[in-house]
């Protein structure tokens, strides 16, 4: 079959490679699309080390092409979106709940061979039956969707409070339409304004882009208080985070999905005096039953962020237009 293989930072070939075979309790999917993200783009890069050689990707949907011995969550012919986090199963965290923060968890695309082919190998529990009737390009992103589903979960939000989003990626965008599924009125806030026309038609009430000036005024005015009632942070960053802790309300709450890797400074004082609660969501547990649900019902439109479409052949290229200005979600399709 052909692959994208990573050999070396930026050493990205396709490649013919042996077929994969599903193991007990695996399942071969054959790829019909698959997303590329920022650590993808990371691994690309090498600012994130993996083993090489590596097939990259692990936002994707397909169809089941084989079982191995014991697999009865899914069958052959099936259309389904893969979860490509899985966990040990047996160590405490696991035990008590917690297996997104499984110290042995494995990612595909990362720690094993990923999506960026025509096949990839999983565990048949990473496997969900696709919905019927909703097609690849809706269901593509439901991975960072089930990022986002479980973030606004963890914000514990209400009907009718009001919310800000900081970023206007492809989480940031996701989260904005979580939010208003719950009933919240949502700001959006980014570094610029060149995807403040997508967010407003996505259902945000109110945007501010940060060249316009510092985000305190806009919390002010868009909650008619002292800040917002919660905020979600997708942006990854140092300085997300800091506007974040600026948007809140005293005795409001802040999620924060992003992994800042560089040093953050926290104004500890204004927490305690605020008594802001600051939580960190890791990707999801149970959440991509939600996220297909809200993606088959049309609450959350996710087809308006995919933005470039590349064939396998042309991954090189899909990895340059994950860097452009204009880029959300790069799609690889690879059928």
């Amino acid at each position: 079959m052909k692959a994208a293989v990573l050999h070396g930072p930026r050493d990205l070939r396709v490649d013919r490679t042996p077929a994969p075979t599903p193991g007990p309790g695996e399942a071969v999917i054959r790829v019909g699309m698959a997303g590329l993200c920022g650590t993808d783009y990371s691994i690309f890069a090498g600012t994130r080390p993996v083993h090489y050689p590596k097939v990259l990707g692990h936002e994707f949907v397909g169809v089941v092409e084989a079982v191995g011995a014991g697999a009865s969550r899914v069958r052959p012919g099936e259309r389904v979106v893969v979860e490509p986090n899985y966990s040990c199963g047996a160590c405490p965290l696991c035990r008590e709940g917690n297996r997104n923060l499984c110290l042995g968890r494995v990612a595909v695309g990362i720690d094993v061979d990923g999506c960026f082919a025509e096949a990839a190998r999983v565990p048949e529990r990473c496997c969900w039956p696709a919905p019927a009737g909703v097609e690849d390009e809706d269901l593509v992103i439901t991975e960072p969707l089930a990022v986002v589903v479980r973030a606004v979960r963890r914000a514990g939000v209400s009907a009718g409070e009001r919310a800000a989003v900081v970023g206007a990626g492809t989480l940031g965008l996701l989260a904005l339409q979580v939010l208003r599924a719950r009933g919240a009125h949502v700001l959006v806030v980014s570094r610029s304004s060149r995807r403040f026309a997508l967010a407003r038609e996505l259902g945000a009430d109110a945007t501010h882009a940060l060249t316009d000036g510092p985000p305190e005024p806009a919390a002010r005015a868009f909650s008619g208080r002292e800040g917002v009632d919660v905020v979600v942070e997708t942006a990854g960053t140092a300085e997300a985070v800091s506007h974040a802790l600026a948007l809140v309300r005293p005795g409001g709450r802040i999620v924060l999905t992003g992994l800042p890797h560089e040093p953050t400074p926290v104004a500890f004082f204004s927490v305690v005096r605020r008594e802001v609660t600051i939580t960190g969501s890791m990707i999801y547990q149970d959440e991509f039953e939600e996220a297909m649900r809200l993606v088959a019902s049309g609450a959350v439109r996710t087809r308006a962020l995919v933005t470039h479409r590349f064939g396998l052949d042309a991954i090189g290229a899909a990895f340059e237009a994950h860097r452009a200005p204009d880029a959300i979600k790069v799609a690889v399709l690879t059928a």
